[in-house]
């Protein structure tokens, strides 16, 4: 759209346009409606019921348990079966239904923006234009709309007149100032608001004579004519392809890593068992019920219920206490695996205004004088305007000298004007004198006062020197002239008396230096990437206490590594996010704009306020009621709780899963009978599932919430192949002290009592392994679990479904033998426990 507006003149665009200075007739815009279609950015829609369900499908062991459940119903195994496909049933429900709930509190959060325009239109090609207000979504290219304080720009637009226009342009570029606009037909480099040392005009959303649709106007007036609506203005633009697919996320590459990997040995051990039954004991498909029924023992089949259980209870303890909505249940685990944050500096650090600093005379020592004349200045432009809306400069002028300004009688005011980037207020001084008072842009205030060379070179270091400082310079000068009654005019300032410089700074926003010393308290870097000035953005770090260290300009070498990046583009924060995630950071993005919405879905977790842009809301994995860090704290607490609680829940099932396998393998091939029955291997794992179920209620330690949490799959395969192999050889130990004590009159009755034997043991090993290997504080609801399991394992196979079951009482002299071998390996778990935890 640059070239649209850009070298072509106003005219020029309005005969492109096919339009006019007195907008188009109702019949021509209802046609272009028809032909270019409504003026609304593209949104992603919210997903079915089947489709949510579908997608949790996805989930590597859910779609594992699926082919094992339809498997188990080939070969018969009907209890099975039906085990299996009840926990995928639930699983994928739980899924379902957590999404489905982040989207009605979305919902429920989300607010309309700009509802309508005050659009120019005809009855017909000889009526009169009449400005009446029209939807915002019914804007065609050509239509004639205008601007006031307060307004939100409906479409990108190619300004006709304005009149001390500036906007708001953060929600595009991220800078923190207004940037002033005008009229002009020549291309020129765009200047900054009086006082803004921290825009330079550069950047993709600075030409001066184009505003864009997402921008809000801070003050002026301005008639445009609508230029590109819908998906091809650059607010469309600025966010890439609607709904474009994201990069996995920490947890799915997490996840996915170990996943694979027990899949493929998984996948291996029924034939493994098949072929070695076949070859070694002459048995074949008899034991397919035996392999599958392996396989299943090996799977962690309450995975995605234990997931989906503990991201939900966090999501919703997150919604009811901080008011923060997961609209993706796995991002609460990569918030608690994020150990970089990236933001902007602007509503987030700092407030949208500034405060002022200082005020200086030409000495550069402090001068109270300069901002009294300042504030009176800004109070009689303000009362003498057309439209009375204060800038944020002269807000802060007001609230910093307090009540000023009333002891005059204003006479006149000439507005801020983006050419010559001065504003000047007409008061009445002594007898027979006005004194105006003209405020704006060092450089261009000095150029209007009279100094020589030396001085004014001198003055203008000044400024620079505060300006290098991250602080905006606005200078002050005054002039005594005889009263008249003629109105004043920009030829009048001239031969003005320099009195000074007003500085200001970016207010800090409340709680943000509290909520970035909890951050990095809790192991997470703070990174800022901003629009605004490299300065600008040093010295809000320095107030807020953050060591960001060297500041980098987005397109340096150093960026990548930088605490904060100035200058960035959407493009620019986007790759730096990407690359961090390269580097193998797990990285969160906090942002509100649609600039931000490539930085959003770029990031492990993208996290936006609610008043954020709709855009930026729905890309979001993370919505918090307001743009407060202190909630991202808590927000990272909270899916620490949940991620540590899933990792105890596959360290302790995993290890002992492959344990048990690993001993069922060895003891298939050396016993001549089965070393369990498959409906017994099944009854196990049940009873092992259900009580895992406590991990989604448990309390973690201390220790796990201090730094990030992240599954890494080697690192965690290393510990599961460690422990599970120590179990397995508790269970070798138990099959040779049951070979040895073994003395029955009958095969059968041996058998039995062997089942029975190595079930208790492989039930009471479980639930040690719960307990030693949690790592939490307190036993709390794992540790009752586990005590639960063990019971079930002692008291099961004397009792009537034992007995359905195929399993008998054990002699007391058995109980003694298990308690023998129980007691060695809970010393060897703790001593091989204290040792992976000093590693």
């Amino acid at each position: 759209m640059a070239s649209e507006g850009g070298a072509a003149t106003s005219l020029q665009v309005l005969r492109r346009l096919g339009t006019g200075p007195r907008g188009l007739t109702e019949a021509e815009a209802a046609a272009r409606l028809a032909e270019v279609g409504e003026n609304s950015p593209p949104l992603p829609h919210t997903a079915s019921w089947p489709l949510r369900c579908a997608r949790a499908l996805r989930d590597p062991f859910t779609a594992v348990l699926l082919t094992l459940g339809l498997a188990s119903a080939l070969v018969a195994s009907w209890g099975t079966a039906v085990v299996i496909l009840a926990l995928v049933a639930v699983s994928c429900g739980l899924r379902a239904a957590g999404e489905h709930r982040a989207d009605r509190s979305l919902a429920a959060l989300r607010e309309l923006v700009a509802g309508t325009a005050t659009v120019l239109r005809r009855a017909g090609a000889d009526a009169e234009p009449r400005a009446r207000e029209v939807p915002v979504t019914e804007l065609v290219p050509g239509d004639v709309v205008r601007l006031g304080p307060g307004d939100l720009v409906p479409a990108d637009v190619r300004l006709l007149r304005a009149r001390g226009l500036t906007v708001h342009q953060a929600v595009l570029t991220g800078e923190s100032a207004p940037v002033a606009k005008a009229a002009v037909d020549v291309p020129a480099v765009p200047v900054p608001v009086a006082g803004a040392a921290d825009a330079d005009g550069t950047g993709p959303f600075q030409e001066p004579y184009l505003c864009f649709q997402g921008s809000g106007v801070a003050s002026g007036s301005a008639t445009a004519v609508v230029v590109e609506t819908g998906e091809r203005t650059r607010f469309a633009a600025a966010q890439g392809p609607a709904g474009g697919r994201r990069e996995a996320s920490a947890f799915d590459r997490s996840v996915h890593g170990i996943s694979w990997v027990l899949i493929r040995f998984m996948l291996l051990t029924p034939p493994l068992v098949l072929m070695a039954n076949a070859a070694l004991r002459g048995r074949g498909l008899e034991t397919l019920p035996f392999a599958v029924a392996v396989a299943v023992g090996l799977t962690p089949e309450m995975l995605p219920v234990i997931v989906t259980t503990c991201l939900a209870r966090g999501a919703a303890l997150l919604a009811r206490a901080h008011q923060v909505v997961v609209r993706r249940l796995p991002a609460l685990h990569d918030l608690g695996a994020v150990d970089v944050l990236c933001l902007d500096k602007t509503g987030t650090l700092t407030q949208d205004r500034p405060v002022v600093e200082r005020a200086l005379g030409p000495d550069g020592a402090a001068d109270p004088e300069v901002l009294r004349w300042a504030a009176v200045g800004a109070w009689w432009s303000l009362q003498l305007a057309e439209l009375p809306a204060p800038d944020a400069l002269d807000e802060a002028l007001l609230t910093a000298a307090g009540p000023v300004g009333e002891e005059y009688d204003g006479v006149g005011a000439v507005p801020f004007d983006a050419e010559r980037r001065t504003a000047t207020a007409v008061v009445a001084g002594t007898l027979g004198t006005h004194v105006l008072v003209t405020k704006g842009a060092a450089e261009d205030v000095l150029d209007r006062c009279d100094l020589d060379p030396a001085e004014r070179e001198r003055l203008l270091a000044l400024a620079a020197r505060e300006a290098a400082a991250g602080l905006r310079v606005l200078a002050v000068a005054t002039a005594e002239a005889p009263a008249r009654i003629r109105p004043y005019t920009t030829a009048d300032e001239h031969g003005l008396t320099f009195r000074g410089l007003v500085t200001f700074r970016d207010a800090l926003a409340p709680g943000a230096a509290e909520a970035l010393r909890t951050l990095t308290g809790l192991g997470i870097t703070v990174r800022v990437l901003t629009g605004d000035h490299p300065a600008t953005a040093a010295r809000a770090c320095q107030d807020l206490g953050l060591a960001a260290g060297p500041v980098a300009v987005a397109g340096d070498p150093l960026d990548l590594g930088a605490g904060v990046v100035a200058r960035c583009t959407p493009a620019d924060k986007a790759r730096i996010v990407a690359g961090l995630r390269a580097a193998g950071h797990t990285v969160g993005f906090l942002g509100d704009g649609v600039n931000d919405v490539p930085a959003l879905r770029a990031a492990d977790v993208g996290i936006a306020p609610r008043t954020a842009v709709d855009l930026a809301r729905e890309t979001a994995d993370v919505v918090l009621a307001a743009k407060d860090l202190g909630a991202i704290g808590h927000a990272v607490t909270a899916g620490r709780h949940s991620s540590a609680n899933i990792a105890s829940y596959l360290r302790v099932t995993l290890s002992s899963n492959l344990g048990n396998v690993l001993a069922m393998l060895a003891a298939g091939l050396l016993l001549p009978f089965l070393p369990m029955l498959p409906v017994q291997v099944l009854a196990q794992n049940l009873c092992f599932d259900a009580a895992q179920l406590a991990f989604a209620h448990d309390r973690p330690g201390a220790a796990a919430l201090r730094r990030p949490t992240v599954l890494r799959p080697r690192a965690f395969l290393r510990f599961i192949t460690g422990f599970g192999v120590l179990n397995a050889i508790a269970d070798l130990a138990t099959f040779g002290v049951l070979a040895l004590a073994l003395r029955g009159p009958d095969a059968l009755d041996d058998q039995a009592v062997f089942h029975s034997a190595w079930f208790t043991e492989n039930l009471l090993t479980q639930a040690l392994v719960m307990f030693l290997l949690r790592g939490g504080p307190r036993p709390g609801p794992v540790g009752r679990a586990a005590a639960a399991l063990a019971a079930v394992g002692l008291l099961l196979p004397p009792g009537p479904l034992g007995a359905a079951l195929g399993m008998t009482g054990l002699p007391p002299a058995y109980h003694v033998l298990l308690a023998a071998v129980l007691g060695l390996y809970a010393l060897a778990l703790r001593a091989v426990r204290a040792r992976h935890d000093r590693r």
